[in-house]
């Protein structure tokens, strides 16, 4: 998939998905409502999300509202859907254009979600963030506390069973799979959740445990439990984690390399597709 600019993607959207319907007719009525009515990529997105979202109590016209809102007072979330789209059109093998992780893929629809429950959370509206994160993990299984920090240019692929923490921080461009957890190591309070750095990019399965840091460009094999800092471009694995080499790439995350080099032989770490 050819990458577009920012300023471009909106438009390729649309065009990806008017040719699908003219392919596919069962489902031009589908991509006329979620896409080609739409002026604004926020305004498809914010009608998806809560189409999925809404509920018998809160309905998805009331949740369309509240994120259009949102779209609408902070630029900055407009950015992040982009970097987050190109995150994902460049990283994921199985992405076939800009419009499939839009309409498709439930780890972008969560990490959006997120970032509308974030909003509301830093702007002490925190029942209503919290009622968001509840319907999130119920409707996409990525349950992440409305109060972490999450950068830009993301991708959570597959991202079921994926549990991020209050007090966890996650840098620009970083790549992980399912059934992640960046948690806490028991009943403490206060600070006590991951800070993952830039590039870091952590396998399926991983568990990331308490107040440490994983540094830029760091990978974490898959079924790892990492419960101490990892350095800067180092490479991760076991239970519990040990260093075991070093990433091919300054930023795993960007490649995807999904293998480690283990006593001279390159062995398969993260998982995915």
């Amino acid at each position: 998939m050819t990458r577009v600019p920012d300023s471009e993607i909106w438009s390729q959207i649309r065009e990806e998905a008017a040719a699908d319907a003219q392919r596919e007719p069962a489902l031009a009525s589908f991509l006329y409502t979620v896409v080609l009515s739409h002026q604004r990529l926020e305004d498809a997105l914010s009608y998806i999300l809560a189409s999925k979202l809404g509920s018998a109590t809160v309905n998805a016209l009331t949740l369309r509202d509240l994120m259009d809102s949102v779209f609408i007072a902070d630029a900055a979330i407009g950015t992040a859907i982009r970097a987050d789209l190109q995150a994902v059109v460049t990283r994921d093998p199985a992405c076939r254009g800009y419009a499939v992780p839009l309409l498709y893929f439930k780890g972008f629809h969560a990490l959006q979600s997120y970032r509308v429950a974030h909003h509301y959370w830093r702007t002490e509206r925190k029942a209503l963030a919290l009622y968001l994160q509840s319907r999130i993990s119920e409707v996409f299984a990525v349950d992440i506390h409305p109060g972490a920090r999450i950068g830009k240019g993301i991708l959570f692929d597959h991202a079921t069973s994926v549990v991020i923490g209050e007090t966890a921080v996650v840098d620009d461009d970083f790549s992980m799979l399912h059934e992640v957890t960046l948690g806490g190591t028991g009943k403490e309070g206060g600070d006590r959740h991951p800070k993952i750095r830039r590039g870091v990019m952590i396998g399926a399965g991983a568990k990331i445990l308490g107040n440490i840091i994983i540094g830029e460009g760091a990978k974490v094999g898959a079924g790892s439990v990492v419960l101490e800092d990892v350095p800067p471009h180092c490479t991760v694995a076991g239970v519990p984690a040990k260093q075991v080499g070093y990433p091919a790439h300054a930023l795993p995350a960007l490649e995807m390399d999904q293998s480690i080099e283990i006593g001279g032989e390159r062995k398969a770490a993260a998982g995915g597709r």
